[in-house]
């Protein structure tokens, strides 16, 4: 997902708060089954450097968890905390992982 709208909208939908990140998702209701994705780490969390090295991570996590465990048809974003730079990447996977069963309940 890349426009403001799109994420705008992700903030109505379900939402799934986690100590290294919120996830959001949202059920667009159109009949396209592909599952979207977008990522939103804020300057609050550090420089451009630390932003970026957590969009990588929420990139990564989301390449591996959500073609199993997402939602078809919604838009998923993901939106960086600022504890989850330091945290272990097993950690934020089992923390997504429980995310996305608890938004698909």
């Amino acid at each position: 997902m890349s426009r403001r709208r799109d994420f705008l909208a992700a903030n109505t939908g379900r939402r799934a708060p986690m100590p290294g990140f919120v996830l959001l998702v949202r059920d667009r209701r159109d009949d396209d089954p592909a599952m979207r994705v977008g990522f939103t780490v804020t300057k609050k969390i550090g420089n451009a450097v630390v932003r970026n090295r957590m969009k990588r991570r929420l990139r990564s996590l989301a390449r591996e968890l959500l073609p199993v465990d997402g939602i078809r048809g919604a838009d998923h974003v993901l939106i960086g905390r600022n504890g989850g730079i330091e945290r272990d990447y097993t950690a934020l996977r089992i923390e997504l992982a429980k995310a996305l069963k608890k938004v698909a309940r």
